[in-house]
């Protein structure tokens, strides 16, 4: 026998449908006992999934449900959410005409969770390639939702990506742009910005009092007083000093290749990273299967497991679901201290 749960359920985004999204949801599923999930219900096809899961030979009940009666399903049953848009199941094909499902799946879900239907949304992988050939403007999922939070609340958002790991929580201060072009868009006014969303979400969301942040300097040994390159001394180390003399407790720019050792992780809670790759590479190196991608800085909670679609393996039952189940998890761990406080 199963207590009903006090929260309404979490919104799970199938993601592209070519690829391994529907195979991480169903085995989610399976898994939700062993990992004390929350109940979630899937935004997708109710087709597609019962195909994908009769070719994986997974033995899963899925009914059509809506938010209101997920969280009472789920012990039962996957409940599964349909949507407008029609699904095709090709696992490792990419069809164009897939995309406005996947981005219905996104925009719905992120609206419920506005509603209070749902109380976080989870996104399962996205093909952005895919979504291009559709019409799709932003670079990504994160952007996505800035522009969705943006439209729900009247205001501004400044979505801060958090890769969050059993060891290890990492944030990139540029994203999806051509090293070249760090230097360009390293900038002391972003620096301040994404280390004031960082502290006041782990305060709020993590529950962390006074939040250790450290900065990952941009070049070797952090520039080495300027005799390798400027941008250290120039850019991040004035920024700092601001966000220290308004009470963060933050360090840096300190040498990203002594930062993410096994000692020099325990002084601090999360580290800025200059960019991309410094953010990720140290992150999924400890603990991909783990690793969990956390949008800061939007009026509501989202999570997505740490990969992509993984088209080459969709539909052959080799899919690892721990990161989406990782993902769920964090997502009811981040509900529940929202309810509470």
């Amino acid at each position: 026998m199963h207590a009903p749960s006090s929260l309404a359920p979490l919104a799970l985004s199938m993601g592209e449908p070519a690829g391994i999204g529907p195979e991480l949801a169903l085995k989610a599923w399976l898994a939700r006992e062993s990992a004390s999930l929350l109940p979630f219900a899937v935004l997708g096809c109710p087709d597609l999934l019962r195909s994908r899961a009769q070719a994986l030979a997974l033995s899963i009940p899925i009914e059509v449900s809506n938010f209101e009666e997920a969280s009472d399903l789920f012990h039962q049953a996957l409940p599964v959410i349909p949507l407008k848009a029609s699904m095709r199941d090709e696992p490792g094909k990419l069809d164009p005409d897939n995309a406005a499902a996947v981005i219905e799946a996104i925009d719905t879900g992120t609206r419920a969770v506005w509603q209070g239907k749902a109380s976080a949304v989870v996104t399962c992988p996205i093909q952005k390639s895919n979504l291009y050939a559709a019409g799709f403007k932003h670079p990504g999922h994160t952007e996505f939702l800035g522009a969705l939070a943006q439209e729900l609340s009247g205001k501004k958002a400044e979505p801060v990506m958090l890769l969050a790991g059993p060891d290890l929580r990492t944030i990139p201060l540029t994203v999806h742009i051509p090293l070249n072009e760090v230097s360009n868009q390293l900038t002391g006014e972003r620096l301040k910005t994404v280390a004031r969303i960082t502290h006041q979400d782990f305060q709020t969301r993590f529950g962390i009092e006074n939040p250790r942040i450290v900065v990952a300097g941009v070049n070797p040994h952090a520039g080495e007083s300027g005799t390798m390159g400027k941008e250290d001394d120039d850019i991040l180390a004035p920024a700092i000093k601001e966000l220290q003399a308004e009470g963060l407790n933050i360090k840096g720019p300190l040498p990203g290749d002594t930062l993410f050792h096994a000692r020099a992780r325990q002084s601090y809670d999360v580290a800025l990273a200059s960019y991309h790759d410094q953010a990720l590479i140290p992150v999924k190196t400890l603990a991909f299967d783990e690793t969990v991608n956390v949008t800061l800085g939007l009026p509501f909670i989202r999570t997505s497991p740490d990969h992509g679609t993984a088209l080459d393996i969709a539909g052959q039952g080799l899919a690892n679901p721990q990161s989406l189940i990782c993902a769920i998890a964090l997502a009811g761990e981040l509900s529940q201290k929202a309810k509470q406080s």
